[in-house]
């Protein structure tokens, strides 16, 4: 056990939050935490951290457990490069090498005496302070320092930087890589993608999976969590469900406890209603007083035991006018240059984007995803090259810095009728609703928004009137995981043209039908979705690692240098890397495969079993069942056949992967 979360109250006013909710966390346990908006999913949090108090309960810490807590929010304005920044976090590993330091010079000075006592005792301490040191990575503080900095999209360039050059999310970015430097028994992180792009993503998961320390994290991240998680702790009803599996596994489980639930409240309800029937009839009778009494104390029994049904999340659809009609092409980049003073971020850019089209811009962080998404905007001039607005086409741009462009004074209600004028109140409430402002939340001034109503305002207002080229930076920051599938659905449904740049791996999979690929000054388009994206990326990255071993052995053998041609140590790593990713993708197919074999292995029994009391000819004695039988071997033989048949094709399908991909 690493934290017990015991019995934990909480209210604001009269909104309560929890009651007696309880969680336990056990080491190595990779546990997300769900609830809809405003469950109190960060407040957990902070009493967690003794940031907040709890008004009954409490939190028990095992004995010497460290916890290390990513709020959504951080700053770190300050002159120091980030580098030291980073390691400056790692307190325990500099006590330790300090103690370490202090063990040694005592030691020596014992000499001959080392052996006694005391000698003994001192030498116990240093090697159990050097077996922490070395666990906590001691030895690398600085190359892990540079090695978590560098997954976490930063540039070699940027280690000497001083951290007040840096916006807020590369901030947060210096505050992910000081927590994890520090490697807490326990990590809290809350929404820890909201300022990281899609590899710095992969990056964390690849991370987190790997970490040897418990989770507890809150994310919008769908496919996040299905592969960090292990474990869904769900707010439900103020209090917390605990579901064994990833986020996709919580669903289904949810749903088929909802189901039981339903079903038990509704033979309660009918229970009642029964009984009630019988109490209103004859209470006042003397002859039947004593039953319907009888009755009256069992209904309230049945109400205390009535089943809750957790509240559903408040999800609402909306049918977003559709845009004008434009031309079939929207907008073309012809032979487009773009540099900034002295450094070229791309050459020579060719691309065209059709009515229709759902592009997902993805790459690493500075490669210049923003920029081409504002010189397909207008709102950046390239230095080089020639753009093309197709006919009819007007764009509407979302990014997180357009947020601070509403007026604090104005009411939601307010603010979106400066883009609506013309619709009627109902008319702007259902679209607020759509968006999950309801009731008095439309009377909220702007001013007063948290981080996440504030995106989905102006989410909501720019697709009041859609026009036929939008363009989203990041717009899932802040928003819960209801906001994002609604979001998700309006997208997927919109008949114009969409630009994505999003960390959001599942809202990527789910919106995009090409993607566009932007990393060292090219850009690279592929005709297809993001698992399209993927396989050719994969492919592309093993033909170049194959070209360049091979060249390597070439100019080896021409040298004369045989010793030159074995592998460097970063073509390891690339290799790593490459099985790493091939083995991500595949992983679904193995998990699939290995459940394939289970049941196989089990029907094969059965079909077996199946097959000896068939051959008994005391079953042909009962027609009954026989009858049982027949039907039980013809449904195994039918389903020994499919699954014979998923497996050949899983197998095939993984071997010939692999064989591709070299592992």
């Amino acid at each position: 056990m690493i934290l017990v979360a015991d019995k934990i109250e909480k209210s604001f006013g009269e909104r309560r939050l929890f009651t007696s909710a309880s969680l336990q966390i056990n080491k190595g346990d990779r546990y997300a935490l769900v609830g809809p908006n405003g469950a109190g999913k960060t407040t957990l949090l902070k009493i967690i951290m003794g940031k907040e108090a709890p008004d009954a309960g409490e939190i028990i810490l095992a004995k010497d457990v460290t916890v290390g807590y990513l709020e959504q929010e951080t700053s770190l304005a300050d002159a120091t490069p980030i580098i030291e920044e980073v390691m400056s976090a790692a307190t325990e590993i500099k006590a330790l090498g300090e103690r370490a330091s202090e063990l040694e010079h005592r030691i020596s000075e014992l000499g001959d005496a080392a052996t006694e006592p005391a000698g003994l005792a001192l030498l116990a301490e240093y090697g159990t302070v050097q077996d922490r040191f070395e666990q906590l990575g001691g030895y690398e503080l600085e190359s892990k320092s540079r090695q978590i900095l560098a997954g976490l999209g930063f540039a070699v360039d940027d280690f000497a930087k001083p951290c007040s050059e840096f916006s807020g999310g590369w901030q947060m970015r210096i505050a992910l890589a000081k927590l994890f430097l520090r490697h807490p028994d326990l990590l809290l992180l809350d929404e820890p993608t909201n300022h990281l792009d899609l590899e710095s993503v992969q990056w964390l998961r690849g991370f987190i999976q790997e970490y040897e320390g418990a989770v507890l994290l809150v994310s919008h991240d769908r496919a996040f969590m299905d592969s960090c998680a292990d474990h869904v702790a769900a707010l439900e009803n103020r209090r917390i469900t605990v579901y064994t599996g990833n986020y996709s596994s919580y669903l289904q489980q949810r749903e088929d406890n909802l189901e039981q639930m339903r079903a038990k409240r509704a033979a309660q309800e009918r229970q009642i209603a029964h009984m009630q029937v019988f109490v209103d009839k004859f209470r006042y009778k003397p002859k039947k007083a004593a039953q319907a009494q009888e009755r009256l104390h069992k209904i309230e029994k049945i109400k205390q035991e009535l089943v809750i049904l957790p509240e559903g999340h408040k999800k609402m659809d909306f049918s977003f006018p559709d845009p004008p009609r434009s031309g079939d092409m929207v907008v073309k980049l012809e032979g487009v240059s773009k540099s900034f003073e002295d450094r070229l971020v791309y050459q020579g850019v060719d691309l065209t984007l059709y009515r229709g089209d759902k592009v997902a811009l993805v790459g690493p962080n500075g490669a210049g995803k923003s920029t081409l998404m504002r010189l397909l905007l207008g709102r950046e001039t390239p230095s080089s090259g020639m753009r093309e607005l197709g006919l009819n086409v007007s764009s509407a741009y979302y990014a997180q810095h357009q947020l601070e462009g509403m007026q604090e004074s104005n009411t939601v209600l307010q603010e979106i009728d400066t883009v609506a004028p013309s619709w009627t109140v109902p008319e702007q409430r259902r679209l607020l609703g759509a968006f999950l402002f309801s009731g008095d939340d439309i009377e909220k001034p702007v001013r007063v928004l948290s981080g996440g109503e504030r995106a989905r305002l102006a989410l909501a207002k720019m697709l009041v009137a859609p026009e036929a080229l939008l363009c989203l930076d990041e717009p899932t920051n802040h928003l819960d995981i209801d906001s994002v599938d609604m979001l998700e659905r309006a997208l997927t449904r919109f008949p114009g043209t969409i630009v994505l740049i999003s960390h959001d791996e599942h809202l990527v999979r789910s919106v995009a039908t090409r993607v566009v690929d932007i990393r060292d000054h090219t850009v690279r388009v592929y005709d297809g979705n993001y698992d399209y994206y993927l396989f050719k990326r994969e492919e592309l990255l093993a033909r170049a690692q194959a070209e360049k071993e091979s060249l390597h052995l070439q100019e080896a053998v021409r040298t004369g240098k045989p010793q030159q041609a074995k592998r460097t140590r970063e073509q390891r790593r690339a290799e790593a890397e490459q099985k790493r990713a091939l083995a991500s993708r595949l992983k679904a197919e193995r998990s699939r495969l290995k459940v394939v074999e289970e049941r196989l292995a089990q029907v094969q029994a059965q079909h077996d079993k199946l097959m000896e009391l068939m051959a008994d000819e005391d079953l042909y004695a009962d027609q009954d069942r026989f009858n049982e039988t027949l039907t039980e071997y013809t449904d195994c033989k039918r389903e020994l056949q499919a699954l014979e048949e998923e497996w050949l094709e899983l197998s095939s399908y993984l071997e010939e992967e692999l064989a591709r991909g070299g592992a």
